[in-house]
């Protein structure tokens, strides 16, 4: 299957795409700040620049997009040209998560993913749901948690 846009088209839209205040992650900080969750944005201080950081609660919640990282959900699919490519780039990002995961743990740092597909597509969460949720990692102890449709 041949793409739809010309390379340099292409090229332009990927580039358009950022890494940071994205629509699912602006949601959830906007709903976290309204009750009264104060954090630190992409700290630099931290591997990976993670999007919110809690230092009263010494926590980190990452809003992860499920394409970008290679999440095994409904809005993950491998693009039928220039294969090899993605599987290499979406395999460094998971390896890159990891990584970073890890050095969270051993810096005493609890985390929290919110996948894409809790909050769009055919199997979204109600946000109020993936809200409360957040809410109530933030105020327990757990290390590692995920939200996600799958």
């Amino acid at each position: 299957m041949t793409d739809t846009v010309s390379k340099g088209k292409r090229s332009e839209m990927m580039a358009g795409i950022g890494r940071k205040d994205t629509k699912p992650e602006l949601m959830i900080r906007k709903a976290l700040h309204s009750l009264g969750f104060r954090y630190r944005l992409h700290c630099g201080k931290l591997p990976g620049k993670p999007d919110l950081v809690f230092p009263r609660y010494r926590a980190i919640i990452l809003v992860n997009g499920c394409f970008w990282h290679g999440h095994h959900c409904h809005l993950f699919r491998l693009p039928k040209t220039n294969t090899q490519f993605w599987k290499e780039k979406i395999a460094a990002n998971c390896a890159r998560d990891r990584k970073n995961q890890e050095m969270y743990a051993m810096r005493d740092w609890r985390v929290l993913i919110i996948w894409e597909c809790s909050l769009k597509g055919k199997t979204k969460l109600p946000f109020d749901e993936v809200i409360d949720r957040a809410v109530e990692w933030l105020l327990s102890d757990i290390a590692l948690a995920e939200i996600s449709t799958c």
